[in-house]
């Protein structure tokens, strides 16, 4: 007996060592801080995503958001206000920089998968942004699935960013230079609120800065198989996709791919940042692509050797400072 427990922690030591001269061997350029983050999660011992419930997940990255995300900066003036949408309300928490209005305004939403996630996940380095850039940043709270099937989020999403520009005023905002983004899930409903606004007529929308994009929900890219085990697996994604829609069929559509868009024309420029070691690189470098291909002024960024959801832990990643003063540098560049 004693023998086999040996031999068990011996094989299990020699495939953790295998896994990384693999990744030695593919060539993946994986930032030192990123390593020093995945050591530390490791240390935690916690189950993989796709084997949680929601529940757990939820407090799992509130945690995790705790010990390694960047402190909070002070700003002039923070509020929360709820707001109807359909069949309900959600929250936004609305930061305005010092200075004298109106301010431009970036309608932000959150990561988390559809499923995970909330304002208190991306507040600091919102807080960040607004410092940095002069802009007010609205943060949307929309509601999450499972409870909250597609198209809940999209349709969340799309009223907040229609309420700010009808309700600008009452907050110094200026309704005339609206931006919206998002990261992950939240650059996935970022890029659709973007094919609403163009259906709709309204809001008028000036930019779009999507981070690390979810955009296809039903292709295969490389990516996947070459960083599938870095901080975000297969199983995991389809863990949130599963949640978030009820019909198979809806994973074919623009408002849940934005990749399958057959049209992306007319949309507004755009800021498109992946990170090098994820997953879901291929497909934002792919959206950057087709935007660019149907005649939007696109900006690509790649961060590289960065994984999937670093905005998040700046504080124990410092790229995540760095990609805050890129999108606070571009909202400048809009004035």
């Amino acid at each position: 007996m004693y023998n086999r427990v040996i031999i068990s922690i011996f094989r299990k030591s020699l495939e953790n060592f295998l896994k990384i001269t693999i990744l030695l061997k593919e060539g993946w350029n994986v930032d030192n801080e990123v390593r020093a983050f995945l050591d530390y999660i490791k240390s935690l011992g916690g189950a993989p995503i796709h084997k949680l419930s929601p529940e757990k997940n939820r407090s799992g990255e509130k945690y995790l958001i705790r010990k390694a995300g960047m402190a909070p900066q002070d700003v002039a003036k923070v509020e929360e206000r709820l707001i109807p949408v359909d069949d309900g309300e959600i929250a936004l928490r609305i930061y305005t920089p010092g200075g004298v209005g109106p301010f431009p305004i970036f309608v932000f939403f959150h990561g988390g998968g559809w499923v995970i996630g909330d304002l208190d996940s991306v507040d600091a380095p919102l807080r960040m942004l607004v410092n940095s850039s002069g802009w007010i940043v609205v943060s949307v709270d929309y509601r999450l699935a499972p409870e909250h099937k597609y198209p809940v989020a999209v349709n969340d999403c799309y009223l907040a960013t229609k309420w700010v520009a009808e309700n600008a005023a009452s907050f110094q905002g200026d309704s005339t230079k609206i931006a919206v983004g998002g990261e992950s899930a939240g650059g996935n409903l970022a890029a659709v609120v973007t094919f609403k606004a163009r259906e709709n007529g309204m809001p008028f929308l000036c930019y779009q800065i999507l981070i690390y994009p979810a955009t296809d929900f039903v292709g295969d890219h490389p990516s996947w198989g070459k960083f599938g085990g870095t901080f975000l697996y297969r199983k995991d994604m389809e863990y949130f996709i599963n949640h978030y829609v009820s019909n198979p069929e809806d994973r074919n559509s623009m408002y849940a791919s934005p990749l399958l868009a057959a049209d992306l024309k007319g949309l507004p420029p755009a800021l498109v940042v992946t990170a090098g070691v994820d997953p879901l690189h291929d497909e934002g470098e792919a959206y950057a692509r087709r935007l660019q291909e149907a005649g939007v002024e696109v900006t690509y960024h790649c961060y590289e050797g960065m994984i999937h959801g670093f905005l998040v832990y700046g504080g124990m990643i410092k790229k995540a400072a760095e990609l805050v003063e890129l999108m606070a540098q571009t909202l400048k560049g809009l004035v």
